[in-house]
């Protein structure tokens, strides 16, 4: 197990049976048992695949040790169309399908009825330096129809957006993760991961973390839709206002005021106050709620006994992995 920290980077990597199962212990003593893990799991376990057509044997293993314990498990393949799939969409979801629906089956193999879930990240590559985009129109396309897979298998898909090619959380950024977004919500993706990641999921971000919850918040206000029936279409209050009249003191407002959204780093001030307050933008207000609440959250302890538990689980893992 490996865990990098600094102020607004933290990663955390597992790799092999081991590590998975002292992960799952972990997780047990915070539960209250392998029983109650079971019966309310906190964690997950996700693999990518070796593209094109493969896996790789240490997550394999993880995710056998998940299934094994009853926790839900994920393939993310991430092709990229004229490198590690084919140069159509069409032929690189029919690889990503492949190296999905083998892993799926695998573990159903080994423990019938394991939770399972579809995984993605596809791509296309970038023509000029055989990298991994990150962000492209097909980008887009590939994540809607590998969630109409997932559920045409009666399977969650756990979608990878957000995860921007862009360097910094600049305009680029702002477009490409809420054209992402929009992408997978639309398709209904049962989850999403990447909030946070920039340079294609190399470096994370807590402000570039903050504004993307921005961009959940305006996608899901459109997958709401509007909702049509007596109480929205207000006839009664309308008839009651009349012309030239205004809605700000009717009751019916008050009630449904708070469905308006509103934002939380988009800039709405007047131009001159604005100007008075330095012309921050998103990233400054991102970065001021990002570094309050890595200054002041305090998250509810863990029970002393939990902990000490842990720390016991901790020192045997480096025992064992050190090969003491």
């Amino acid at each position: 197990m490996f865990a990098n920290t600094s102020k607004h980077f933290q990663t955390v990597t597992t790799v092999g049976e081991k590590p998975a199962r002292y992960l799952i212990e972990m997780a047990a003593a915070i539960a209250g048992g392998t029983d109650a893990l079971r019966e309310r799991p906190i964690l997950s376990f996700m693999q990518c695949a070796v593209d094109p057509l493969g896996h790789d044997g240490p997550n394999l293993e993880a995710n056998l040790v998940a299934a094994e314990h009853g926790l839900a498990s994920g393939f993310m393949p991430m092709p990229l169309a004229a490198g590690t799939g084919p140069a159509t969409l069409a032929g690189t979801l029919v690889v990503q399908n492949a190296e999905t629906l083998s892993g799926v089956v695998l573990l159903q193999l080994a423990f019938p009825g394991a939770p399972c879930f579809f995984a993605g990240a596809p791509s296309v590559i970038d023509l000029k330096t055989g990298g991994y985009t990150g962000g492209s129109p097909e980008d887009y396309l590939l994540a809607a129809a590998s969630t109409q897979l997932a559920h045409f298998y009666g399977l969650p898909m756990a979608m990878g957006t957000m995860a921007t090619g862009a360097k910094e959380p600049g305009w680029q950024a702002a477009v490409d993760d809420s054209l992402s977004t929009f992408a997978s919500v639309m398709s209904r993706a049962d989850m999403m991961n990447g909030a946070g990641l920039l340079n294609g999921s190399k470096i994370l971000s807590y402000p570039h973390m903050v504004m993307e919850t921005e961009i959940y918040g305006i996608v899901q206000k459109l997958a709401d839709g509007v909702v049509v029936n007596d109480e929205t279409l207000a006839l009664d209050v309308i008839r009651k206002v009349g012309p030239n009249g205004t809605y700000l003191a009717e009751r019916h407002t008050r009630q449904h005021m708070k469905d308006i959204w509103r934002p939380t780093v988009w800039d709405r001030t007047p131009y001159d106050g604005w100007l008075r307050d330095g012309k921050k933008g998103a990233l400054e207000k991102a970065t001021e709620i990002a570094d309050d609440i890595l200054a002041n959250y305090e998250p509810a302890p863990l029970a002393e006994d939990v902990t000490r538990e842990l720390r016991d689980i901790v020192a045997r893992a480096d025992r064992e992995l050190a090969g003491v």
